[in-house]
Order: structure tokens, then C-alpha cells, then sequence
């Protein structure tokens, strides 16, 4: 098996590449650490959402449905207001429909290439990120942090390792999430009505016209019992729903079946993520954005415990991590 690392570019971006046998990824440091592509050479799949080339500038603009993009904090905050330990930190609103604040500060910006390199079963890359007072997001999130991104790549598929460390002297708030991009139809040949997707979903969290949880669940209706069965067409509906991740068989993840192919693109993701958030870009065929979350959505700004809602810190000097997969079945 040949397994490589290197230097390279993607769409005229500085990349580094990873190949493995059948499988290669490539990772943008310069543009929020995004693993922007896994493919399968041998069978022609291509997994991710990638950007193509008339597409780069309103990727780098706004790089939100490619790849893997780092969310931290995630998703909504209303008002752009974050409040945390008795102080209320302003975000900028940058969601005129919603009047809120989006995606936080990490997917668009510039990562440090740490490492990268082979073993003999593997190739790898770290990327990571530190925020201090030097930093442009230090002025709306004012704690300092180190986040690394360690991606492995190898027979058992991709592998994602998250450590995020708190560099400073108080209590800082430990909220993230993954917009994962996944292409449906994502094998040559098949189409988007081939496919069906799993998800270890729960309840379903009730949403204002804002977007924002009321704090109440809704009802999951028998499309939503079937995709966290025997499985769903990812453009059933429009989605931009929110739940609570419930594990089965002590897994928290998505599997995407293409009944043509016959295979299965698993996303085992890890406990720690206690939510999803799924967004299938208005039931438009092509990808979809099954997307872990640590914490619910606006979660500072909900009264609810925190630890049903997935908010929590890290005190100074500690770490918080998490592993996921994707693989082939």
C-alpha cells in the first residue's frame, strides 16, 4: 500500500495531501483547517462537498458547506450575545435574516501547519490554531486557547483526533461543532434517490421563526422515526432541524447507504457530541450537512441544565477532546 504525505495545493490553495491506498484527503490550513476533500480513487467515490474551481472565491468568502469546517462556537447566538460567568461578550450579527451572530470564529480563519507524515500503516497531518490576545477573535471571545487537528488516514478510512486546550487564567467556554459536508449521490454512476441516510437522533428541539431552540421538543414525525431506523432519502423535506443525539449500540453517528453501490459511508462521531444539527440546503440534491455539536444552539442564553445541553468549560490548564471516523462498510 502506498502512503504518502506532502506539500501541495488544491484549487491553486496551499494543501497538504494524504494518500493511503485507494483513499487520499487534503487539508487547507490557511483556510480554517478544513479537511476539504476524501475520496476513494478506486471506486471514483468523492465523500465530501468540494469546492470546485469557479467556486473558490465564495468558498474563501464564506467556507461553510465544504469539507469539514471548524464551528467554535457554533451555530446561532441571538442578538450576537454570548453570555458567560456573569459577563455578556458581543458578537457581530452577521445574520441579517435571523439577527443573530453565526458560526463563530475558527472555519475562516487561518490555521498553523503543525506536522505532517507517514508510518508505516498511515499518513497524518496536525493543524492548530492559538488565540490570544493577537488574535482578530480575541475582541468578541477574549480567552486564550489552542485548538489542534490531528486527521490520520489509512486501510480503517479517516480518522479525526480534536484536542482544544485553555492557555489562560480563567474559565473559558468549550462550545464546538463540525459543518460536514457529505455529497449524496457521492458514488459515479448512482443518483441522490439511491441514497438513504441514518442519524442517532433523539428528541427534536422546537425552533422560533429565529431559528433559535424554545427550549420545548416537537414531536418527531414518521420520516424523522425512519431515519434514526431503517434509514431516510436525505431530501425527503427541507431540513434545518435540531436534535438531541442519542447513541445506539453505544455509537453517536451517521450512516449514508447507496443501495445502488452497495456500500455504506459510516461518520461515527464519538459521545461528546451531544447534538445535531441536519441541513440539506433546502432539499436541494447534492450534499447534505449532518453536523455533531457539542452544545444546543444560542445554548448560554437557554434555561435549561447545562449538562443536558451540552454547556460547559474548561478551567485553566485543561483539555477537552474527541475522536470520529469515516469509513466504508
Amino acid at each position: 500500500m502506498t502512503i504518502t504525505a506532502y506539500e501541495g495545493t488544491y484549487e491553486g490553495e496551499p494543501a497538504v495531501w494524504l494518500k493511503a491506498g485507494k483513499y487520499e484527503a487534503a487539508i487547507l490550513p490557511g483556510i480554517g483547517g478544513n479537511l476539504i476533500c476524501f475520496r476513494d480513487t478506486e471506486n471514483g467515490y468523492n465523500f465530501l462537498h468540494e469546492p470546485g474551481a469557479a467556486e473558490m472565491d465564495s468558498f474563501k468568502a464564506n467556507p461553510g458547506i465544504h469539507g469539514i469546517p471548524v464551528l467554535f462556537p457554533p451555530n446561532r447566538y441571538e442578538d450576537g450575545q454570548f453570555p458567560w460567568n456573569g459577563k455578556t461578550y458581543q458578537f457581530p450579527v452577521n445574520e441579517t435574516a435571523t439577527g443573530n451572530h453565526l458560526h463563530g470564529f475558527l472555519h475562516t480563519a487561518a490555521w498553523e501547519l503543525v506536522e505532517f507524515g507517514t508510518t508505516k500503516s498511515e499518513s497524518f497531518v496536525t493543524v492548530a490554531i492559538t488565540v490570544d490576545e493577537k488574535h482578530p477573535s480575541y475582541e468578541y471571545l477574549p480567552f486564550k486557547y489552542t485548538v489542534k487537528l490531528r486527521y490520520t488516514l489509512g486501510d480503517g478510512g479517516l480518522t479525526q483526533h480534536l484536542l482544544v486546550h485553555n492557555d489562560g487564567e480563567e474559565q473559558m467556554p468549550c462550545l464546538l461543532a463540525f459543518h460536514t459536508a457529505v455529497n449524496a449521490p457521492f458514488a459515479p454512476g448512482s443518483a441522490a434517490q439511491d441514497y438513504r441516510v441514518k442519524l442517532t437522533i433523539g428528541n427534536r428541539w422546537e425552533l422560533s421563526e429565529r431559528m433559535l431552540p424554545t427550549g420545548k421538543f416537537q414531536e418527531l414525525t414518521a420520516d424523522e422515526i425512519a431515519m434514526k431506523g431503517e434509514g431516510l432519502y436525505p431530501f425527503y423535506a427541507p431540513m434545518d432541524n435540531h436534535y438531541t443525539a442519542v447513541p445506539q449500540n453505544g455509537r453517536n453517528r451517521m450512516e449514508l447507504t447507496d443501495s445502488k453501490a452497495g456500500v455504506t459511508l459510516v461518520y461515527d462521531v464519538g459521545t461528546s457530541y451531544k447534538q445535531w444539527m441536519i441541513w440539506n440546503n433546502g432539499a436541494t440534491e447534492g450534499f447534505f450537512c449532518p453536523e455533531p455539536q457539542i452544545n444546543l444552539v444560542n445554548a448560554p442564553k437557554v434555561d435549561l441544565p447545562a449538562d443536558e445541553i451540552g454547556l460547559f468549560g474548561l478551567e485553566p490548564g485543561e483539555y477537552w477532546e474527541e475522536t470520529a471516523r469515516f469509513y466504508v462498510k
